[in-house]
């Protein structure tokens, strides 16, 4: 029997029907597959944003950032709260630096030689706790185990173990703070992303490491800075900053800086190991 008009009509509707719902469906997954992507690329831009900030604020949340100390002053230019001082452990009398300045020479691998000048007037509690250590001898023989090299963020950070792997715990066995000396945070550098602003650390500062957020959490590890910097602040504020490097920075930077890092994952480049391993020979203070 010949197919009716009718049948024909129908089935004409359901292939009709067919290739649309066929077509509906390519359009969801195109849809699907473009949803993906963009919140795939979301996250890869989130994940290199936060690789730029880590590098700046992890760096002194366990480098920049280790051993603790204490002061009884408060942070002198940050804008952050003033914290209770606290101590932990026998912290040296902040009267050992005598409100004067210190000179002296710290050597890295024998063949490095930075005069140093540190404040005793700016920053007592800090200054005090590095003479004290410099003269019990604590720093010979104490590593080097973190260097940044990014355009805008150049430090070497020492002075808390005797090997790089005990480098971010290190310390002397006591821990101090308020933050004093800080720099002033950066006019305008305050934004959502960065509500407690930055500051500038010019190339030959020295400035003591602490925990990321603790304002009494700096012990014996220290930075220097090779190239002008700027760091984010923290909850806490700054970074104490004990004195500058008055000669040998071109040194520093020729023999260890310049000769490049190994990274400490993929994910931060400029933040690593020294590839030329370094440690402190030799420190004088008077």
């Amino acid at each position: 029997m010949a197919p009716s008009k009718n049948d024909r009509e129908a089935r004409i509707a359901r292939e009709r029907l067919r290739a649309y719902q066929a077509r509906q469906a390519v359009h969801e997954r195109g849809k699907k597959r473009r949803r993906r992507d963009n919140w795939i690329a979301g996250i890869a831009v989130v994940v290199v944003a936060a690789a730029a900030v880590a590098l700046q604020l992890t760096y002194f949340g366990v480098g920049p950032g280790a051993p603790k100390a204490k002061s009884t002053s408060a942070p002198s230019s940050s804008a952050s709260p003033t914290p209770s001082p606290t101590t932990s452990g026998s912290v040296p009398s902040k009267s050992i630096a005598k409100n004067r300045t210190w000179t002296g020479t710290l050597t890295l691998n024998k063949n490095v030689k930075l005069g140093v000048k540190l404040d005793g007037k700016a920053a007592p509690q800090a200054v005090s706790s590095t003479i004290s250590l410099v003269q019990s001898g604590f720093y010979i023989g104490t590593v080097c185990h973190r260097l940044t090299n990014a355009d805008t963020f150049k430090v070497l950070q020492c002075g808390g173990a005797k090997t790089v792997a005990d480098g971010p715990t290190g310390g002397p066995g006591y821990s101090y703070g308020p933050i004093e000396n800080a720099p002033k945070t950066i006019s305008g550098s305050k934004t959502d992303s960065n509500p407690y602003g930055s500051a500038k650390y010019k190339a030959g500062t020295i400035a003591m490491a602490r925990s990321s957020g603790d304002a009494n959490s700096m012990g014996s590890q220290f930075f220097i800075v090779y190239g002008d910097t700027t760091i984010p602040n923290d909850a806490a504020g700054g970074y104490t900053v004990i004195g500058t490097v008055t000669s040998g920075l071109d040194q520093l930077v020729s023999k260890i800086a310049d000769k490049g890092l190994t990274p400490s994952d993929s994910s931060t480049p400029n933040d690593g190991t020294p590839k030329v391993a370094t440690k402190i020979t030799a420190f004088t203070l008077k």
